[in-house]
């Protein structure tokens, strides 16, 4: 089953960063209205229930969030209040990530007849993004001026500091921090060792007492590491047990993605499945480009272990190991050769991601051959792909973060453009996830 998204959810955004502008020439152009082609503001909206402790300037201007300390994958609802009616002003917004690379974007708005600002009903004019977006100030982030191009955005460990500033002119009239974070109170994590453990990788269980739901394996890409840490935090906070395995790059572990045994991925499987948070009917695995191959190969060796199947940026084939030459995967201590991925004793729901504008590799395409080949074999349990048509590599990525300029090239493993436009990466990413959470509470619970 193919589902597309012809057309992004989420605001377009504009072909001049906004960063390189000063505030005052963003205000002044701001003031060019409907004639800068700027969308018109959208009145009225639901009423909102405001988070406590705004900041409040001597103007009387107030920065208000709702969901002020949420997870990094719930939106947030910001407004000001004690504008002047119609009054213009610029709102930007700043994080420093994990490697302390600041990150920014903004945009010039003008309040209502009642003097509030709603970024949820008025769009930027200009701004980083064009469109009515209540999140796309998060979105639309690029590097500050002067880091080099390309920059990718680190997450930083724990939680994500937002701050957000009200300009009039000259004047910076109000602020507020607000704090995201990766995982919800009672959420824990265990760090695994591969000589001590058998795996490298970062396990998170939900607070205790939580309803036992079904365990996700995180699979990373040619990135190596434990790259699938931050969703496995989300994923705990969500209720499940995830998680995020290193199979290669690491003390223990083969340097390179060069002859890693397939059984490795079905040892950490098990090891997942016997943790009592876990549901007894089984794991999802998940993998991330490369790591959709050895999650599609775990999948067809173990039909009685694997539960369900998510694919993000897929490919249809196992490729060669990286470097070559060689093989990634071996079964059994035999090379797995590149070709085709079977898929004939896969006996569990499959989910797959992918944008039509891939810049690393055609992933929607392939994405819809392994649909056909599943078809083909006499799967019978339920196998879809989510189809972006301007969204990228990083289609299934974590929704309202900065999109970073580069990913790591699957075979290459160079810097590499992931494709797609911010705002159709950001549209893909917010619906994606809500298909991830919804395809795992389908998968079991008890």
């Amino acid at each position: 089953m193919m589902v597309r998204l012809t057309r992004p959810a989420l605001a377009a955004p504009l072909a001049m960063p906004l960063t390189v502008l000063p505030l005052t020439v963003l205000l002044v152009a701001g003031c060019l209205g409907a004639a800068g082609g700027c969308a018109a503001p959208r009145e009225g909206g639901p009423s909102i229930q405001v988070a406590a402790g705004p900041v409040l300037d001597s103007a009387g201007a107030t920065i208000e969030v709702v969901a002020g300390a949420a997870l990094v994958d719930t939106p947030l609802h910001i407004r000001v209040s004690g504008l002047r009616p119609a009054q213009r002003v610029s709102v930007q917004a700043r994080i420093t990530d994990g490697r302390n690379v600041e990150w920014q974007a903004g945009g010039s708005y003008s309040a209502d007849r009642s003097g509030l600002l709603d970024l949820d009903h008025r769009a930027p004019c200009p701004g980083a993004y064009a469109g009515v977006d209540g999140m796309g100030l998060l979105w639309s982030m690029t590097p500050a001026p002067g880091y080099p191009e390309g920059t990718r955005f680190d997450p930083p460990r724990a939680r994500v500091q937002l701050r957000l500033a009200v300009r009039s002119g000259e004047r910076t009239i109000a602020t507020r921090t607000v704090t995201r974070r990766w995982f919800a109170e009672g959420v824990t994590r265990r760090s695994l060792d591969p000589v001590a453990d058998g795996l490298a990788g970062e396990l998170y269980l939900p607070p205790a007492g939580s309803p036992r739901h079904s365990g996700v394996l995180l699979v990373g890409g040619a990135e190596g590491g434990r790259s699938r840490e931050y969703d496995a935090a989300l994923l705990a906070s969500h209720g499940h047990p995830a998680l995020a395995l290193a199979y290669f790059g690491e003390r223990g572990l083969p340097a390179t993605l060069r002859d890693v045994p397939l059984e490795y991925f079905a040892t950490a499987a098990r090891r997942l499945a016997a943790e009592p948070a876990v549901a007894a009917d089984g794991i999802v695995i998940d993998g991330a480009s490369r790591g959709a191959e050895a999650a599609l190969l775990t999948a067809q060796d173990h039909p009685d272990l694997v539960r369900g199947v998510i694919l993000r940026s897929p490919s249809s084939d196992v490729h060669p190991g990286n470097p070559g030459p060689g093989v990634a995967w071996t079964r059994q201590g035999r090379p797995v050769p590149p070709g085709p991925i079977p898929v004939d004793r896969v006996a569990a729901p499959v989910l797959a991601i992918a944008g039509e504008a891939d810049g690393v590799w055609d992933s929607a395409r392939m994405a819809g051959q392994l649909m056909l080949r599943l078809d083909g074999a006499g799967v019978t349990a339920r196998h879809r792909v989510l189809s972006y048509a301007e969204a990228g590599h990083a289609a299934g990525a974590s929704p309202y973060l900065p999109g970073s300029a580069a990913v790591t090239d699957p075979i290459s493993r160079l810097p590499v453009d992931p494709g797609g436009t911010p705002a159709g990466n950001a549209a893909a990413q917010v619906q994606s996830w809500a298909e991830t959470l919804a395809f795992l509470d389908g998968t079991g619970r008890s």
